[in-house]
């Protein structure tokens, strides 16, 4: 067993499979790379890597099944139940190898247009990757986790896939504690333990299909893990210097053809410091204003919550801003987002009668969460009063 210290989770112990997957390059080069991209250019603590993420991610997926399983332990043999847990796990452990450098800031730049999760996928089937799987899989191999991550899984086995990957998955639980632990902040503590125990397998009465749900006592804390995601939203994920910084990396790509490799060998070699370093060699104004935190102003933002005639303003008025001034002139940044809305599917709560009814009928708050959809225009020092003037002048603010 191998014993890490978590400033969240205290001690997580890994089992010969994890220890050996945790020592691998995919593993290891999440250590150079930054859970929360260029964020820790606007809060110094947010440090955190996304290797110490996928370990929270990990414990909390043993966690979690522990927990949903005790409900109902009919559901699997005992042999079932060994296997099962420690497939969730590895799949929380694995399941963000195939992330690019500053994790979503340029998610768009791989090569051939595929994304983080093909990219995980190519190096779960790497050589290196399946050496590990049958020296220490016990039974358990890449293609279960490839399965699982993808949410392939057999009859009355979804929750399996759920708590790596749905509506009440452990990458949330975790990345909410941790963001706002190195943060700084408090938006995003929620009530985990009490969460976690009463997460229950839930049938949906429409399909029969059992997924991961609530039992009614948990009400309360599903509300609070979906208010400290609002808030997370809206205060640290899409802060404005952040979103500026998140662009200024994004044109720097564009400006110099650079694309993340679709090849599993190359991509290893991209993380953070490769890319910084790459930026700093470089006299581009995007890549100067990331590295010398010289980022573009803020000229015009709408509210975090704009009417439909205030967003179709702002899109008529931008474009011509943009011919006005020029390629390069300014940035314009989308930051749109339902952080109320956990995934493409229900979640249920287990009600005392023995049915189900969605969370958003048992929330009496929820309902009235609204999608968080700001724009923001940012735009070289010299002529951001005067975009601030020509935009104040023609839209509501």
């Amino acid at each position: 067993m191998l014993r890490l210290r978590d400033p969240i989770h205290g001690f997580l112990h890994l089992d010969p499979l994890e220890a050996a997957l945790v020592a691998t390059r995919p593993v290891q080069r999440l250590r150079w790379i930054h859970q929360l991209g260029l964020t820790f250019l606007v809060y110094p603590g947010a440090e955190h890597s996304r290797f110490s993420h996928v370990l929270g991610a990990m414990g909390l997926a043993g966690r979690v099944f522990d927990s949903v399983l005790a409900k109902r332990p009919e559901l699997m043999s005992r042999d079932e139940a060994r296997l099962a847990r420690r497939q969730v796990r590895a799949a929380a452990l694995l399941h963000d190898i195939g992330h690019a450098p500053f994790s979503h800031s340029a998610e768009d730049r791989f090569e051939g247009g595929i994304d983080h999760e093909e990219m995980t996928r190519r190096l779960l089937e790497s050589p290196e990757m399946r050496a590990a799987f049958d020296r220490h899989g016990d039974g358990l191999g890449v293609s279960d986790v490839v399965d699982l991550l993808a949410g392939r899984t057999v009859p009355g086995r979804r929750f399996l896939a759920q708590i790596v990957s749905g509506e009440l998955d452990v990458d949330k639980m975790d990345y909410l504690l941790r963001d706002s632990l190195f943060c700084g902040v408090r938006y995003g503590v929620y009530d985990l333990d009490r969460l976690i125990d009463t997460l229950a397998p839930v049938a949906d009465p429409q399909t029969g299909a059992i997924g991961l749900g609530i039992e009614e006592g948990g009400v309360h804390a599903v509300e609070a893990l979906i208010l400290a995601r609002y808030y997370m939203f809206t205060q640290v994920y899409f802060n404005v210097t952040g979103k500026a910084l998140e662009h200024h990396l994004t044109e720097w790509l564009r400006a110099s053809g650079h694309f993340w490799p679709a090849d599993p060998e190359r991509f290893l070699l991209e993380d953070d410091h490769s890319t910084l370093a790459a930026m700093r060699a470089d006299s581009n104004v995007h890549a100067r204003a990331v590295v010398d935190r010289a980022h573009f102003p803020l000229a015009f933002e709408t509210r975090e919550h704009p009417s439909e005639a205030e967003r179709e303003a702002f899109d008529a008025v931008v474009p011509d801003l943009v011919a006005r001034y020029g390629e390069g002139a300014l940035l314009v940044v989308r930051s749109a987002k339902d952080p109320h809305r956990l995934g493409p599917s229900r979640v249920l709560v287990a009600t005392a009668d023995g049915g189900a009814e969605p969370m958003e009928k048992a929330s009496q708050f929820l309902r009235f969460l609204a999608r968080i959809d700001r724009s923001r225009v940012y735009a070289r020092p010299e002529i951001r009063d005067e975009v601030a003037a020509a935009l104040r002048a023609r839209l509501p603010h």
